[in-house]
């Protein structure tokens, strides 16, 4: 019961996580540069790949696309957690792989982004080792 809890918890907060980024992407302002000339540059600029787009779309739909990520993982989590609890403590690498994949998100957002999804995507983490643990041991 308590390996369910937490991965529940834990796709919960990635869920959560995507949904506010998503949000936070097409209907505000969070990711646009504090320097408007900045925006504008991006908006007049294409990257090397592609002149089709701008570096702006290329922005906005990379911050799409992450969430979206992030919130199949939360849906693909969740669905085995509250449906397949059986499956998982027989597959317990299934947990493992979520842990793994909190870690590898963990990682990037040392690097390149701010402190609460860093603290969330950790908390998240943690759920996981814990429900892979247990799982593995039982």
């Amino acid at each position: 019961m308590l390996e369910q809890i937490l991965l529940v918890a834990g796709a919960l907060i990635f869920g959560v996580l995507g949904s506010i980024h998503l949000l936070y992407t097409l209907a505000g302002n969070k990711f646009d540069p504090r320097d408007a000339a900045t925006r504008v540059a991006m908006q007049a600029t294409s990257p090397v790949i592609s002149r089709r787009t701008t570096m702006w779309q290329a922005w906005i739909g990379f911050n799409a696309s992450h969430s979206l990520g992030a919130m199949v993982f939360a849906a693909f989590m969740l669905l085995l957690a509250l449906r397949h609890m059986d499956f998982l403590r027989a597959n317990p690498a299934f947990a493992w792989l979520a842990l793994g994949n909190a870690a590898a998100w963990f990682a990037v957002g040392w690097r390149y982004w701010f402190r609460t999804p860093l603290v969330g995507i950790g908390l998240a983490g943690v759920c996981f080792l814990i429900a892979a643990a247990r799982l593995s041991l039982a």
